[in-house]
């Protein structure tokens, strides 16, 4: 039973979300497609920049059915600068499993069957669009939970994860989970923000423990991960006569599907050096890339996979961020 102090918690998000929350595109419809897409946007990309990308494919596709019948490099290439392709072939994917399905499941077991959607993604195309009764769990819900609560349990652990996602459907309002599970996320975006929250006009400061105890700035706990290491690459943007060489990368990589140069562990001769140690900063990876322009007369042999496609043709192959970046010193 949902006590006065959970009440007065979920009240009090809700008022200050019906003041203070954004307005967002896909806010403004209950269309499972267009929340689907913009939560699978957002997962792992800030709202200004997933905004364009969302506006991007509802005007390319505004339909289900019309993203289930693009092609892969279509939908990658309509993706590319958004990084964590995974969640693109994802997309992709599922968008031909709600096709096949007839349209979107209303159950969150249904929508937690499709590629790419987990916990959080299904309580919120799940509330949003229908209504389910399901708490959302994200990063931002995580610490405005273990702020205001004073929880110190590892968010990244199991147990943390299983307090949390209780906690969360403990204080969900049952006749407003839609606009509960926004103005949570909300909250924790605008308000309790992860550096400098803006505590001393907070509506929840008189009963959030954090703050009482001086401990804003250690909550949320979260367990150290893997280390970051580095990998170094090699790319050769070959040419000749108008042409380049390019590869599909393949499966149990980075980047898989994506298109790059020629990838090598040795210079030829004759490359010319274009960049060198370009940084680029991945989860838990940071790669340096060395970037060598080869101008040649005839087609060289080169390992298997590569195609040769016109250089004024390029940009309609999806590459990798780093590639995009390095291929801009052609000249």
């Amino acid at each position: 039973m949902e006590t006065k102090a959970n009440s007065d918690f979920s009240l009090i998000l809700l008022r200050w979300f019906r003041e203070n929350g954004r307005d967002l595109p896909w806010r403004q419809t209950h269309d499972p497609y267009a929340i689907w897409l913009s939560e699978i946007i957002l997962q792992q990309t800030q709202v200004k920049q997933g905004w364009e990308y969302w506006e991007r494919f509802m005007r390319r596709w505004p339909k289900v059915e019309d993203l289930a019948a693009a092609t892969e490099d279509e939908v990658l290439r309509e993706w590319q600068g958004l990084g964590y392709y995974s969640r693109a072939r994802n997309l992709h994917f599922a968008a031909k499993q709600i096709v096949e399905m007839g349209g979107f499941p209303r159950t969150i077991e249904g929508l937690r069957s499709l590629k790419g959607v987990g916990d959080y993604t299904a309580a919120a195309i799940g509330s949003i669009a229908f209504g389910l009764p399901a708490a959302v769990v994200d990063g931002n819900v995580y610490r405005v939970l273990a702020r205001h609560f004073g929880i110190d349990t590892p968010i990244n652990s199991t147990e943390g994860k299983k307090v949390f996602a209780a906690m969360a459907q403990e204080h969900l309002p049952v006749s407003e989970a839609s606009d509960y599970n926004q103005a949570i996320m909300d909250f924790g975006a605008i308000q309790c923000t992860p550096q400098s929250p803006h505590c001393s006009d907070c509506p929840l400061m008189e009963s959030c423990v954090a703050l009482r105890s001086g401990r804003v700035g250690e909550l949320p706990v979260k367990q150290k991960t893997l280390k970051v290491r580095e990998r170094h690459l090699i790319y050769i943007y070959v040419r000749c006569l108008g042409f380049v060489a390019i590869h599909r990368r393949g499966a149990g990589d980075i980047w898989q599907g994506l298109w790059e140069p020629l990838l090598v562990e040795k210079v030829p001769e004759g490359a010319q050096l274009l960049r060198q140690n370009v940084k680029h900063v991945l989860t838990h990876r940071i790669l340096l890339a060395d970037f060598y322009l080869w101008e040649v007369a005839e087609r060289p042999t080169l390992p298997d996979g590569y195609i040769w496609v016109k250089e004024e043709q390029l940009d309609d192959y999806a590459v990798p961020r780093l590639v995009e970046r390095l291929v801009s010193e052609r000249i």
